[in-house]
């Protein structure tokens, strides 16, 4: 692997592995800190995507994929106050929720790449971090898919409330995506600021 792609690399796993341990911290009713630093991955992608091509972003991406793994295996082994910290079904829904979501954000930005600065990096964001989120969320917790793990309990993530306290009635793990997807929206756009600035320092032109 290119020595150029050494800041991504780092980057992508530091904070696949930070996000993996500050998702059992709580913020909030709805959110973790994992939910602050998970989305950094989309800009890591990006930022690798507009310097180096399409191909060293998938690579940087499998770096991600196998740290995101190993993150897993190892939650698997710690035991916490209703299990393992990472269940199957967390651990497919998270996997399968970064590769499709990440591998989807590089063919977005691929094909807005020769358009305004912003577009490529705002709506391959948008719409990658969206399923991202539908796809863990529903893999994690929708009693629909039980027979992943049906010795895993999730019946709490099914309790019908309002969602996020005030809308519609609809089960747990419902808000829990929403408040989620939310933030990752809201950082999406915040994100337009550093990719601007990087790219433009290492360029040296206008992106």
């Amino acid at each position: 692997m290119s020595k150029s792609l050494l800041p991504g690399v780092l980057a992508m796993a530091a904070t696949v592995v930070a996000s993996n341990i500050l998702v059992q911290y709580l913020l909030g009713p709805w959110l973790t800190w994992g939910a602050l630093t998970y989305p950094v991955a989309f800009l890591v992608t990006d930022l690798t995507n507009r310097l180096h091509g399409a191909a060293a972003a998938r690579r940087v991406v499998l770096v991600g994929f196998v740290a995101g793994i190993l993150c897993s295996l190892i939650g698997s082994q710690i035991m916490g106050e209703f299990g393992p910290l990472v269940t199957l079904r967390i651990a497919i829904g998270s996997g399968a929720a970064f590769l499709a979501a990440q591998l989807t954000d590089i063919a977005i930005f691929n094909r807005l790449r020769a358009g305004s600065w912003w577009r490529a990096p705002l709506v391959s964001t948008l719409f990658s971090s969206s399923l991202d989120t539908v796809i863990f969320f529903t893999t994690a917790f929708s009693a629909s898919l039980a027979f992943i793990e049906p010795a895993n309990d999730v019946s709490w993530a099914g309790e019908v409330l309002p969602i996020l306290g005030f809308g519609p009635q609809a089960p747990l793990w419902v808000s829990l995506a929403v408040a989620d997807w939310m933030v990752k929206l809201a950082l999406a756009a915040v994100a337009l600021v550093p990719f601007r600035i990087i790219v433009g320092k290492l360029t040296l032109r206008p992106v």
